[in-house]
């Protein structure tokens, strides 16, 4: 393990906006020389989370990261575009300005980024949220998908 430095000995060499200017990059140094990056992120308001089952809890980016991951597969070049897919569903939440938010929006709000970026994505994350049990409800999904390209 590294030797512990207390951040507040250290002193700022470069800072510099990361992640559309919703984090601040500061290379540091500390008093022997070491050198580190930390990363400050804006801290946004808690999100209460409403099931279905009309339970409350706190919204955990970390479990829909891990729900998306789980139910796409490797539809994505990398954690990167899952991330990107996130991070624009927590700033359509978050533009509406409620701190309690029902989980069907957040699965609507997953299921409109996938349908812009992969088409077995979007179904593969459909069939686990609508919690598909037969072919019909997968067939139904494929012709809604088809639908909807054709308008495009």
């Amino acid at each position: 393990m590294g030797t512990q430095v207390n951040i507040g000995d250290s002193r700022v060499i470069e800072s510099r906006e990361v992640g559309d200017g919703m984090a601040i990059r500061r290379r540091r140094e500390a008093p022997n020389g070491q050198r580190f990056t930390t990363y400050e992120r804006i801290e946004k308001p808690n999100l209460i989370v409403i099931k279905k089952d009309g339970s409350r809890e706190l919204y955990d980016r970390q479990k829909l990261t891990t729900a998306i991951r789980r139910s796409v597969g490797k539809f994505f070049a990398g954690d990167a575009e899952i991330e990107k897919i996130i991070d624009s569903v927590e700033d359509n939440l978050y533009a509406k300005n409620e701190m309690e938010i029902p989980s069907k929006l957040i699965g609507d709000l997953i299921l409109d980024e996938l349908a812009k970026r992969n088409d077995v994505a979007y179904v593969r994350f459909a069939s686990v949220y609508h919690e598909f049990k037969t072919l019909d409800e997968f067939e139904s999904i494929l012709a809604a998908r088809r639908k909807e390209k054709t308008k495009r």
